[in-house]
């Protein structure tokens, strides 16, 4: 196969921005293959497990992402008997969400292979250049 310069493309922030985030993604799903979950899943358990309770709008708000999608992914979630629904303990009339016991199981190893994912993505800036960076992605985003 022969390798194509990108020249100017290079200097291109979106197609970086692009490239970083493939870089980041291979790496988590090659973490997280054994544990067959998606990022978003990891998302949607981690913040359950730490706020049992959580009703759909809060976790779409929460998770920058539309009620349909959040709903899709918390069936996918609830089909694998990670996370139940019920009414919520502060509000009947509302749903909520709670981690099940193989969910909690799940969530202890998902932080784990977090807590590697991102040594490995971290370990490539020094505590000045990732403040710098973490700070100017929120630019982006906020």
């Amino acid at each position: 196969m022969t390798q194509v310069g990108r020249g100017e493309l290079d200097r291109n922030l979106g197609l970086r921005l692009r490239r970083a985030h493939g870089a980041v993604q291979r790496h988590f799903g090659e973490h997280f293959a054994d544990l067959g979950l998606t990022q978003k899943q990891v998302s949607v358990l981690w913040l359950t497990g730490d706020h049992p309770d959580l009703a759909q709008a809060d976790l779409a708000a929460a998770l920058d992402m539309d009620r349909a999608t959040t709903m899709t992914l918390v069936h996918g979630l609830e089909k694998r008997g990670l996370v139940s629904r019920g009414p919520s303990r502060t509000d009947g009339r509302r749903i909520a969400f709670r981690l099940t016991g193989a969910g909690e199981a799940l969530l202890a190893q998902a932080r784990a292979a977090i807590a590697a994912h991102e040594a490995w993505l971290k370990g490539r800036f020094s505590k000045a250049e990732l403040a710098a960076l973490e700070e100017m992605l929120a630019r982006i985003y906020r």
